[in-house]
């Protein structure tokens, strides 16, 4: 076996069988993650609405909206991903990708709105008072509910956005999120009312439960708002983009400066200023700035890279 064949076989064995740069621009996972979410949550509506009306709950009929803006925001994520996957084009030079940022903050304003219509109905019914039956009914519903959009939660929605790094899907998992809150929080309730016998207490568990529905939207508006302001990237990528150029410093280049990098969807934006030796020539200094974009697409997944060329004299002190 020659030097060539032992070095591509090394290279083959050593490569992983799974890639997680190929992951990023898998919007075929996307899509499929958004379907299971849009069936479990037609499914759960269903059964809520049937089971709150039997038991006359308004923390069951409430989770039953809850879940219906659930359902909302799978379709939204769904036409997100789809959406964000399409290449640029004339009006949008840049991609589509922020679509998936726009229908997380979407989401997020629907997890709060939902959350403010179960404090509303749940404080109409602790003036006007509740009458429950079928209370072990409910249970099992809020039960069934709440273990099925944790699995589809944790196992189906939550790790495809991180595989794919999809502000949508993540949106759509945090939603699916409160969901399990509220459902255990609903039964935990109804528990209570079956062995204490005080009714008063299914609207006050709906309330509890929808503050924590509070907070996680306000998560989801705060980290979808970041992205589309064109916040920079996290320290971790920023301090993988400087070790890409450092790499490169006293042999391809005499330094770099104005580094800049934001994020949109799933896709980084990078762009920064290398300074180089005068005495290349147009050609040699092109092939400096597309080798060291490359490195930095390799190291950054889904990422589009500019590598702006000035001579040595212009570099800055700070590097920065």
């Amino acid at each position: 076996m020659d030097e060539r064949s032992t070095r591509h076989s090394v290279l083959a064995t050593a490569r992983p069988d799974h890639d997680p740069h190929a992951d990023v621009l898998d919007h075929r996972l996307k899509s499929r993650a958004a379907t299971v979410s849009i069936v479990s949550n037609s499914v759960l509506i269903a059964f809520k609405l049937v089971v709150g009306f039997m038991s006359g709950s308004i923390a069951i009929v409430s989770e039953a909206l809850h879940s219906g803006s659930d359902l909302i925001a799978a379709l939204i994520a769904f036409a997100a991903v789809r959406r964000a996957a399409q290449p640029p084009d004339a009006r949008h030079q840049y991609g589509h990708e922020k679509v998936e940022n726009v229908s997380g903050a979407i989401e997020a304003l629907l997890i709060i709105g939902a959350a403010a219509v179960i404090i509303v109905e749940a404080v109409h019914k602790l003036i006007d008072g509740v009458t429950i039956d079928h209370v072990w009914l409910g249970v099992l519903v809020m039960g069934v509910s709440g273990v099925l959009n944790l699995t589809v939660s944790r196992a189906v929605l939550y790790p495809a956005a991180r595989r794919t790094r999809s502000a949508a899907l993540e949106a759509d998992a945090a939603h699916l999120l409160t969901d399990v809150y509220t459902s255990f929080g609903v039964a935990g309730g109804l528990v209570a009312v079956r062995l204490t016998g005080i009714e008063s207490i299914d609207p006050i568990a709906a309330i509890a439960v929808a503050t924590l529905i509070v907070r996680t939207g306000y998560r989801l508006v705060v980290g979808s708002t970041r992205v589309l302001l064109d916040e920079t990237l996290d320290a971790e990528d920023l301090e993988a983009i400087r070790a890409v150029v450092n790499d490169h410093r006293g042999t391809m280049i005499a330094g770099y400066h104005k580094l800049r990098a934001r994020q949109a969807g799933s896709r980084r934006h990078i762009d920064l200023h290398v300074t180089v030796d005068e005495a290349l020539s147009v050609g040699e200094a092109h092939d400096v700035a597309e080798h060291i974009a490359a490195d930095i697409r390799d190291r950054i997944p889904n990422s589009d890279v500019l590598v702006h060329i000035e001579p040595r004299s212009h570099e800055r002190v700070d590097g920065s």
